[in-house]
């Protein structure tokens, strides 16, 4: 498909033909390429406004200081995030122990991840964004926010008289997301296999 893509594109263009005639290949809709350009401008304007952070700020209060000050909150995020994921994985344990989908705990588990990586990277706008989801409410509210916008497929497991069956179907994250109910129901379909 890609190799078709790139024939087509070598066989067509010429000298005479404008670039913005080029069709894009029907595999790359819309959506992925947003989505590279904002990857594009995060990889790029990122370290860019970094290193622009990092060198006023050595200006102001010298480069000892400064690499003294992005180590401490490297430490200081770790520790953070440590006991937050530690608590995360509780509350995550308690719900699939009461027969309920932890769609909340594994967002914000996510969340964690996402901020401890950013905590370890060197510059302040990487550790404010990273402190940010360390954060209770604010983690929380993202993870919301992320699961409203979410349906997953998957196949739920349980028992039946004749011994296991599946039911396979969509569960909609956003139902179990910020509800507490053990009462919730999620329509679906199942069936045995004999």
């Amino acid at each position: 498909m890609v190799q078709d893509y790139a024939i087509r594109c070598a066989v067509e263009i010429d000298e005479t033909t404008p670039m913005y005639l080029i069709d894009r290949p029907d595999w790359v809709g819309k959506n992925e390429i947003t989505t590279v350009r904002y990857l594009f401008l995060i990889f790029v304007i990122t370290p860019v406004l970094e290193m622009w952070l990092l060198i006023n700020v050595g200006a102001q209060i010298g480069a000892l200081p400064t690499i003294g000050l992005v180590l401490l909150t490297a430490f200081v995020g770790v520790n953070l995030l440590r006991y937050q994921g530690f608590d995360t994985l509780w509350r995550g344990q308690r719900r699939f122990a009461e027969g309920q989908l932890p769609a909340q705990e594994i967002a914000e588990g996510i969340i964690l991840a996402v901020s401890g990586a950013l905590l370890l990277t060197p510059g302040f706008v990487t550790d404010a964004i990273g402190f940010a989801g360390l954060i209770p409410m604010v983690r929380g509210a993202v993870a919301r926010l992320v699961l409203s916008r979410m349906v997953v497929s998957g196949v739920a497991m349980g028992s039946s008289a004749s011994g296991f069956s599946a039911s396979g179907g969509r569960v909609d994250l956003s139902a179990s997301a910020g509800s507490k109910k053990s009462d919730d129901i999620i329509e679906g379909e199942s069936w045995d296999e004999k």
